[in-house]
């Protein structure tokens, strides 16, 4: 299992990287949000030799819209990963099944040279997904034991806490193996 966190302008642009195979960095919210440190952010995980991941937080509605602005406005190197992060919104609501898969779709169309993923939580996933669409491969949270995430789905991400910070694991051999699985799209 492979080491990683997922950090947002919350977090700070120098963060510790001790350890680290990968770091997702939150890119983009709704069709109005860039995260203001995200080239820092960016920077940090480069520098430490860790396969960067970019995500954007869904809300309904507007889909190509949201993909389009994701894609306009998240770093491009053949190897980084892209993510959509489908939960709750701040007001309550969150996108439908259908958005969160025409979302995928239209991202690995715009970037067909990155591997998109999937962010969700195990409520999301068993309870109001109805097409186990992840693009190439699912980030689960669900804050248990690092690496056992209660579902039966075959999962590469998995978000085990979020104290103090949000950390997770790949269940890949190596890093030079989530890198080529990365570079692969």
């Amino acid at each position: 299992m492979l080491r990683g966190i997922d950090i947002s302008a919350y977090q700070s642009s120098s963060y510790d990287t001790d350890g680290l195979s990968f770091v997702f960095i939150k890119a983009t919210e709704g069709r109005s949000y860039v995260n203001p440190k995200l080239t820092a952010q960016t920077k940090t995980a480069r520098d430490a030799g860790c396969v960067a991941g970019f995500y954007h937080f869904l809300w309904p509605g507007n889909i190509s819209a949201q993909a389009d602005y994701f894609v306009a406005n998240a770093p491009e190197r053949t190897g980084d990963l892209l993510a959509v992060d489908w939960e709750t919104t701040g007001d309550g609501t969150h996108a439908s099944n259908a958005e969160k898969d025409q979302f995928i779709r239209r991202v690995k169309q715009l970037r067909p040279h990155n591997r998109v993923l999937l962010y969700a939580s195990r409520n999301f996933w068993l309870n109001i997904d109805t097409t186990s669409y992840a693009g190439d491969g699912l980030w689960i949270a669900d804050y248990v034991t690092a690496g056992k995430p209660r579902i039966k789905a075959k999962w590469l991400f998995h978000q085990y806490t979020s104290d103090p910070l949000d950390r997770d694991v790949a269940d890949f051999t190596s890093k030079a193996a989530l890198s080529t699985w990365a570079a692969g799209a």
